[in-house]
């Protein structure tokens, strides 16, 4: 039988690549979007548009009313500050959890945190992404629920990452934490893989992990060397950046985003995950399924990403 997956943020980077794998795996897919969606990604799927918000009790019933599991993806990365991070992040997943309790008594759910999750008091994005896993298992409880804490994520189509492909073009190539920092990574195209295997598998009731074939994480010369043999800048020298800049930086951007009223990508909470040293993923807490393995390593991933930018023209040959 066919089965219908509900998926929220389904147009942001993962989403994208998300519901394309589902689709090919045969999911019957339903989104929520505010608008029409359009991607290459979907150029030859049809998944039925629910229009609506994470703050609309009658489009989430709409969505979720029979589905066989839930993929819930939707998330804010910026905010204007920490109030616009709970509603959305902690207050959002409640009310998805409300309306599959009502619209999909048997659904699994799958909720897809963030690494940051693990360390609250870092941010308020990761203090909001720790009380969205604890609102999702208060609702539905561990039975119907399944969470992943994803670390990093890369691949075609991310403007997150981009920076540091573009910071590793040049003749100088910043470091932007210490050589203790270890920071994990997975491409997108195997984040994917791994949650449509979770969905097809029982609820795991826990939060796991997941991460590629170096869960230990990767320094900050190896990323930004990969980055820059993926640009084709074969000697980069690379120079730390001293950590008063980097914070002074942070506060600058934090304060100027708030006085014109915008969400800051960038801004003191950020720059606390940055230079946190301990991004590693715990092998004892990865998502073990024989499906759900990765298949792509730091350096093809990093090619295999750079190609795409400069075929987008997102990023230009080094001249």
């Amino acid at each position: 039988m066919t089965r219908t997956v509900a998926v929220t943020g389904a147009t942001g980077f993962v989403g994208r690549h998300a519901v394309a794998a589902l689709a090919a795996q045969g999911w019957q897919v339903r989104v929520l979007a505010r608008s029409q969606p359009a991607h290459v990604l979907w150029k030859d799927l049809k998944p039925r548009v629910v229009l609506g918000s994470l703050d609309e009790p009658r489009a989430l019933q709409a969505l979720v009313k029979g589905v066989d599991a839930v993929l819930h993806l939707a998330g804010a990365i910026k905010a204007r500050d920490e109030a616009e991070f709970l509603r959305i992040n902690r207050d959002g997943s409640r009310a998805l959890a409300e309306a599959v309790l009502k619209a999909a008594p048997k659904a699994h759910v799958l909720h897809v945190s963030s690494l940051a999750a693990r360390e609250p008091q870092l941010s308020g994005y990761a203090q909001s992404k720790r009380q969205g896993e604890e609102a999702m298992f208060a609702v539905l409880g561990p039975e119907r629920v399944s969470v992943i804490r994803p670390p990093a994520v890369y691949g075609p189509g991310d403007r997150e990452t981009l920076v540091f492909f573009q910071l590793a073009r040049q003749r100088l190539v910043p470091l932007l934490g210490s050589d203790a920092a270890r920071i994990a990574l997975i491409h997108v195209a195997d984040v994917a893989r791994m949650l449509a295997a979770q969905l097809a598998a029982s609820p795991s009731g826990q939060v796991q992990y997941i991460a590629d074939e170096q869960p230990a994480g990767y320094g900050w010369r190896e990323i930004l060397g990969a980055a820059a043999a993926a640009v084709g800048n074969e000697r980069p020298r690379f120079v730390q950046v001293p950590r008063g800049l980097l914070r002074g930086l942070g506060h600058t951007a934090g304060v100027a985003a708030r006085l014109a009223g915008q969400a800051a990508m960038f801004n003191s909470g950020k720059l606390r995950e940055l230079l946190h040293e301990d991004w590693s993923v715990p092998v004892s807490g990865l998502l073990r399924l024989e499906t759900a393995k990765a298949q792509h390593g730091l350096a093809d991933g990093f090619k295999t990403t750079a190609r795409w930018y400069a075929e987008a023209r997102w990023l230009h040959p080094i001249t």
